[in-house]
């Protein structure tokens, strides 16, 4: 199973849409997808499951809670694994409660777990996303160490310019002290807008710098709010779509970075 994980210590910069629609054109592809929502704020679990997701148990809360208490009748991770409408997609699916737990699974070194659990669906799953929070705290780090491959996402804002050095130094630090197969896939341009000079600028002096950019740009678009209010992904929802092509092509070029 591939995993990957979509990662920026910013908030605001689309991981969960990334996440979610990336996962989505993998599905269409016909892979077995599974999303993994660490955000304890859940908008990569509502985006899939809408209303369901009050009654979508047991959560990653639960997960967690057994990692940190040993039970002789612990429940096997594909438990926590939940079908969505959309034909190949599954989530993992978070819960506000994992916060509270991050204190006790960080003291006791469970650093590791998400990476094992991971393991144990390998068969049932081609590839896996992984939403993270906007913070690098445990359960980043842990979604750092389980992936494979790590997706940075950068909105055309010149904060997110000069903190994205500082975000491949955080991986660079990852892959040398916990986790050698870690590979930054790429940029993901967010937000773009191709007649505006200030993003095509920064895009360019990116590019200059020898950042490893994904050669698909995201455009911004309203789109993409219907997708979240019908907690639909956009390669489900308008298959034509601008964005939903882009999002095609955006995974087209990760399977090319895999070739």
């Amino acid at each position: 199973m591939l995993r990957r994980v979509v990662f920026n210590q910013k908030g605001g910069v689309g991981k969960s849409t990334i996440s979610v629609n990336l996962a989505a054109a993998a599905a269409q592809a016909g892979r077995r997808v599974l999303v993994v929502d660490l955000d304890p704020q859940g908008n990569a679990s509502r985006y899939l499951l809408g209303d369901a997701l009050e009654s979508a148990t047991p959560t990653l809360a639960g997960f967690f809670d057994q990692v940190l208490n040993f039970s002789l009748y612990a429940k096997p991770t594909s438990a926590f694994v939940h079908p969505t409408p959309f034909a190949g997609l599954s989530v993992m699916v978070s819960d506000p409660e994992i916060a509270e737990l991050e204190g006790k699974l960080e003291s006791r070194h469970k650093i590791y777990k998400l990476r094992e659990a991971l393991a144990e669906l390998a068969g049932d799953f081609d590839e896996a996303w992984i939403d993270t929070p906007p913070a690098l705290n445990f359960f980043t780090l842990s979604a750092l160490i389980a992936a494979d491959g790590c997706l940075i996402p950068f909105d055309c804002d010149a904060f997110s310019r000069h903190a994205l050095l500082s975000l491949i130094g955080r991986v660079d630090e990852i892959r040398a002290d916990h986790n050698a197969g870690l590979a930054i896939e790429g940029i993901v341009v967010n937000q773009f807008q191709p007649r505006a000079s200030l993003p095509v600028r920064m895009v360019e002096e990116l590019a200059e710098q020898g950042l490893p950019l994904l050669p698909t740009r995201l455009s911004s678009s309203v789109k993409v709010r219907e997708s979240h209010e019908r907690s639909v992904p956009l390669p489900f929802l308008d298959a034509r779509h601008k964005l939903a092509v882009e999002f095609t092509s955006l995974y087209a070029d990760l399977a090319g970075t895999r070739a």
